[in-house]
């Protein structure tokens, strides 16, 4: 079974998005948006994604993606 990655659709309008075609493009991860992830206020105040249930966040989309490996590589 393959690492899930979660996005919030409205922190994907708020820049996460590039990160989360980045992340798709892996066969290795399976990534998901959903409508909430009930993380309202991280939400509107950074990008962020929630990685096997560990919330990751950052500045930058880039820099989300690069967190969201240093996570698996720590977790699995």
């Amino acid at each position: 079974m393959n690492p899930l990655i979660e996005f919030c659709i409205n922190n994907l309008i708020s820049g996460s998005q590039e990160a989360k075609e980045t992340l798709e493009k892996d066969p290795d991860l399976d990534v998901v948006e959903y409508g909430c992830l009930r993380n309202c206020g991280l939400c509107s105040q950074t990008l962020y994604a929630v990685v096997e249930g560990d919330r990751v966040m950052a500045d930058t989309p880039d820099e989300l993606v690069d967190k969201i490996y240093e996570n698996l590589d720590e977790t699995l």
